[in-house]
């Protein structure tokens, strides 16, 4: 029976209660009754001394699936608090991916002497793991994976998966092998489950294999398993060579944290990888103020244009009322077309060559939207001020929203093309740069119109 939403809820508090016992049956029997995940948010709400003393009291079959799932800086705290025998036995009984993930986040003398303390094939494959960019395929990757032969019975291949099914992280999809490692197709264990004994793996092979290069972007190999539905991406070699396996996991871990940072950016927040909650006040300080800094830099290029203008808003003291309004809109309207790509160009919904079709599209947009917004400030500027103030005012609006859409929408493209990352394009950032801008738009505009 599945534990109900209240004693989820309680969790925490009934594993502070079983932690103060002096024997750990409630320990194993809550292991038992609840969901890794949940044990894991569970424990991250208690005090540090708790989490680390329910893994030191906990054999390793009970905690290893439960620490795979705490946040990064806990399982670095953790694995700090442990012997060394002790963490070296929590990491080899981890996934190949789970573990060289754990080990990139500990520093250097830290993660060598865990690395030597594993067994030799371990040691090997996390070193091989590690080796690779850091954010590529390669390093997402496991390399423990179910494969097959093209030659081999059915029979012989439910062999081999019945001997090799501890081994792998999944054996629902099987790949198919030649015997030096090159990938040639796939095959589902259903499949094999329904047909003769006496019949090829060949015969059931699929040859339409969609891989990704260890080389390659992890963001690609998150686009392919969504983009063609598959539930385990192979990972190859320049060669052809089957090296892992990239599952849907994974690949959720990897969407999270790209969509983290992607939201982090667009704030103006610089990378912050511990969890809020968690974060200490130091570092959130030192993660904001940068851009923040920067941005009071940028503004102030706005008050000197604001400045450049004195005499005409001494004539038409009117045009002040309606900057913060003009200036404002124009900076939304641009942060808004600049969500719109950021959000297509990180799903690849659109590529950079689409850059002149989706601008043609909102020079017609944006055209549509300045004149609905100018239409609405002109009946304020006519009420506050006469006519000639009114359809000063209303141009302006029209050009600053038709400046800061494109801006907005043809930003991130230019930074995607120059090898930037398109988030950067944060609304911050755009709604600076349309401040000075669409100050300069909006008194060139009123001078011209009012003769001052």
């Amino acid at each position: 029976m599945s534990p109900t939403d209240h004693e989820i809820d309680h969790l925490p508090q009934t594993l502070g209660t079983a932690l103060d016992q002096p024997t750990d049956d409630a320990l194993q029997g809550l292991c038992a009754s609840h969901a890794a995940p949940d044990l894991s948010d569970a424990l991250e709400a208690l005090p540090e001394e708790l989490m680390q003393r329910f893994f030191q009291r906990l054999d390793i079959a009970c905690t290893a699936d439960i620490y795979a799932h705490l946040q990064p800086d806990h399982q670095s705290r953790v694995l700090k608090s442990l012997e060394e025998e002790h963490a070296s036995r929590l990491i080899a009984a981890l996934s190949y991916d789970d573990a060289a993930s754990v080990i990139e986040g500990l520093k250097d003398d830290h993660a060598e002497t865990l690395l030597e303390a594993l067994p030799n094939d371990d040691q090997e494959a996390l070193e091989t793991l590690l080796g690779y960019p850091e954010e590529s395929a390669g390093r997402l990757m496991t390399p423990e994976f179910a494969s097959v032969q093209p030659d081999w019975s059915v029979a012989e291949a439910m062999d081999h998966l019945r001997e090799q099914h501890e081994l792998a992280e999944t054996i629902n999809t099987i790949f198919v092998i030649t015997p030096d490692g090159e990938l040639l197709g796939w095959v589902r264990l259903k499949e094999l489950l329904l047909s003769s004994p006496t019949t090829t793996v060949r015969e059931r092979m699929h040859t339409d294999v969609v891989s990704v290069a260890a080389e390659e972007d992890r963001e690609e190999a998150a686009h392919r398993i969504s983009h063609y539905d598959l539930d385990v991406l192979p990972v190859v070699d320049d060669n052809g060579h089957l090296l892992g396996i990239i599952t849907v996991d994974d690949v959720m871990d990897v969407l999270r944290a790209e969509t983290t940072e992607d939201f982090h950016r667009m704030a103006a927040v610089g990378d912050l990888v511990l969890s809020l909650r968690d974060a200490s006040m130091q570092l959130l300080y030192r993660k904001r103020i940068g851009w923040l800094l920067i941005l009071v830099a940028v503004n102030i290029f706005a008050g000197i244009a604001i400045g450049y203008y004195e005499a005409a808003i001494e004539a038409v003291v009117a045009l002040v009322f309606f900057l913060p309004m003009v200036i404002a809109t124009g900076g939304n309207a641009g942060a808004q077309a600049a969500t719109l790509v950021v959000r297509s160009l990180a799903v690849n919904d659109i590529q950079l060559r689409d850059w002149w079709r989706l601008g043609g599209k909102e020079v017609l947009v944006s055209g549509a939207l300045g004149v609905t917004l100018a239409a609405a400030i002109w009946i304020s500027g006519n009420w506050l001020g006469d006519m000639q103030v009114a359809n000063a005012i209303a141009l302006g609006m029209f050009f600053v929203v038709i400046f800061g859409s494109m801006f907005g929408m043809l930003l991130p493209f230019a930074l995607s093309r120059f090898g930037f990352d398109p988030a950067v394009a944060s609304a911050p950032l755009i709604t600076s740069v349309v401040d000075i801008v669409g100050i300069l738009i909006y008194f060139a505009v009123a001078v011209a119109i009012l003769g001052l």
